[in-house]
């Protein structure tokens, strides 16, 4: 019992990265070639973006207040208009791996997209293994049930004992396959399936996207592209609600936006990047709907421990 005591006190400490990490690849919307290179931080630094093809002011931090747009991606930006973009893939793999501390470096405006889901970031990950500092994760715990809506469009975030679950629904009226729903308890589920989850569009939206300067490296290399109700890309789906389950995956990335882990319920309904930002802004805009809480042994219950919650933190 003592050694699992110990395990489990284990993933409620700050962590690292051991090795840094390279991907290289191409923007979805940019189109253009991008390194990446990720750096192991010092505990309570949080996450860090460099843009290090600028030479001043050019860090930027990932907040749910900076983030600057959130149509068809989550881009953020610093006091002095520079910008990092599509990061909201690399940020749910960050979270649901419980990583707290880390410098990304990039060498243009945006992340790239890999295959269009997050396998190659926890992949990569979990292959450097992690550094475990002695110092105490936070969280933030919901209080209060706050709900945003944008017509039928809506996120709501409530209280849930001690861990994160994500409830979405997407509905299409052009395209049945889309209609689905699915549910992950983040610190406790197995998540493959949500990292494998790919990137989606519609084949008449494909045309409209690159007019307006986006989805310049899009590719079925990197998206899923229905016609209808057919799948365009050879590869057919990796799960059976891989179209939800990359909402699920978008929705955790854009929440730790908030900076740590939520211990909370979150129903979202037709919801993306812009309902899921406008509603944490809205949750975190009033000290009432929250809590964040330093989590130490003196102060976690014992059914915390033993449950192994926040499993994803080991």
């Amino acid at each position: 019992m003592a050694n699992l005591y110990k395990i489990n006190m284990s993933v409620l400490n700050q962590k690292t990265i051991k090795n840094k990490i390279k991907f290289e690849g191409i923007g979805l919307h940019s189109g253009k070639k991008v390194l990446m290179t990720l750096f192991p931080a010092p505990p309570n630094t949080g996450i860090i973006f460099k843009r290090s093809d600028l030479k001043v002011n050019n860090l930027i931090y990932p907040n749910v207040f900076n983030v600057s747009s959130a149509s068809y991606c989550t881009k953020i930006s610093n006091e002095y208009g520079v910008t990092v973009s599509t990061v909201e893939h690399l940020m749910a793999a960050l979270c649901g791996l419980g990583i707290d501390n880390l410098l990304i470096d990039l060498d243009s405006e945006e992340l790239p997209i890999m295959d269009g889901s997050a396998k190659n970031f926890v992949e990569s990950l979990e292959n450097s293994g992690f550094q475990i500092s002695d110092q105490p994760i936070r969280i933030i715990k919901i209080n209060k049930k706050v709900t945003y809506s944008q017509g039928e469009k809506f996120i709501t975030f409530e209280p849930n004992k001690i861990s994160l679950e994500i409830d979405f629904e997407i509905k299409y009226k052009q395209c049945s396959i889309l209609n689905q729903r699915n549910k992950k308890n983040i610190y406790m589920d197995d998540l493959s399936d949500m990292y494998n989850s790919r990137t989606f569009c519609l084949f008449e939206d494909v045309e409209k996207l690159k007019k307006i300067g986006l989805a310049q490296g899009g590719s079925l290399d990197n998206a899923i592209v229905l016609k209808g109700n057919e799948i365009l890309n050879s590869e057919k789906l990796r799960n059976k609600y891989e179209f939800v389950n990359h909402k699920i995956l978008d929705c955790l990335g854009d929440i730790y936006l908030a900076g740590y882990r939520i211990v909370g319920k979150i129903t979202s309904s037709q919801g993306g990047h812009n309902v899921t930002n406008l509603g944490l802004r809205e949750l975190l805009s009033n000290n009432d709907n929250f809590s964040i809480i330093e989590l130490k042994e003196k102060n976690i219950p014992h059914s915390f421990l033993i449950k192994n919650t926040l499993k994803s933190s080991a």
